[in-house]
């Protein structure tokens, strides 16, 4: 994902104006941030640092979960955070927990769940459930992630389609590594993952999202920590992330 030079004159417009709510000396922001918008953030929050002067000190882990790098767990065990950029509802959960400020939420990106293979490959026809589930039975290796959607594929959408038990010995939750990678090496025939963050995975192809009668939108969401130490430049990095440019 690049920006254009236009969008970034355009971008930059857009923080000047930002920024006249933020304090003139430059701020540390710390984020917490899931893999569903970390392409898109690796390429703009650069755009943001240069305009501004802050930093963007970055953590990255799933929006839930009990591994160690699992943004709730960073959050438990006292680390600091400015920013949490992750699925909408698990951002509602730590505002109920008191870990974020329920009234800072701002959504930034509705992401549906895409199917891929590796390069190469055939691409089997996954238009209509029934395809799919045909596709599913006829490979030996599937793989799904370890955060939202992973949990709906595994959980619900394999029970929809009536092959709960079929699956149980093929397909494989994948921890902290990207499923298109998993895909691209070779070790999973289909990979089932946000579109998001399938994108940026090189040595796959994205066959297209779910069927519309299987599929399930994540809204990935920013907030502010309720341990904040810069509340103001936190804001002005979620208001350009959320901006048009």
């Amino acid at each position: 994902m690049r920006l254009s030079i236009h969008l970034r004159g355009f971008a930059l417009a857009i923080l000047s104006v930002i920024l006249l709510t933020v304090t003139a000396s430059a701020a540390e922001v710390r984020v917490m941030i899931s893999g569903g918008l970390t392409a898109a953030y690796k390429a703009l929050v650069p755009e943001f640092e240069r305009a501004t002067g802050q930093k963007g000190l970055t953590a990255y882990g799933p929006s839930m979960g009990t591994r160690a790098n699992a943004i709730p767990v960073r959050l438990d065990r006292g680390e600091p955070a400015d920013v949490l950029i992750m699925v909408g509802y698990a951002l509602d959960d730590l505002a109920g927990k008191g870990k974020a400020i329920a009234d800072s939420k701002v959504d930034l990106v509705k992401s549906p769940i895409a199917v891929a293979v590796k390069s190469g490959t055939p691409k089997p026809d996954i238009s209509t459930p029934d395809a799919l589930k045909r596709a599913l039975l006829a490979v030996k290796t599937v793989a799904y992630s370890d955060s939202a959607s992973g949990v709906y594929v595994s959980t619900e959408m394999f029970g929809k389609l009536g092959i709960a038990d079929e699956m149980k010995d093929k397909a494989r939750k994948i921890p902290a590594t990207p499923v298109g990678e998993i895909v691209a090496r070779g070790d999973a025939e289909i990979g089932f993952q946000q579109m998001s963050e399938l994108k940026p995975v090189e040595g796959i192809d994205i066959i297209g999202p779910l069927p519309d009668a299987l599929q399930k939108i994540t809204i990935f969401s920013a907030g502010i920590a309720t341990v904040s130490k810069e509340p103001d430049a936190g804001k002005a990095l979620i208001k350009f992330l959320a901006s048009p440019a």
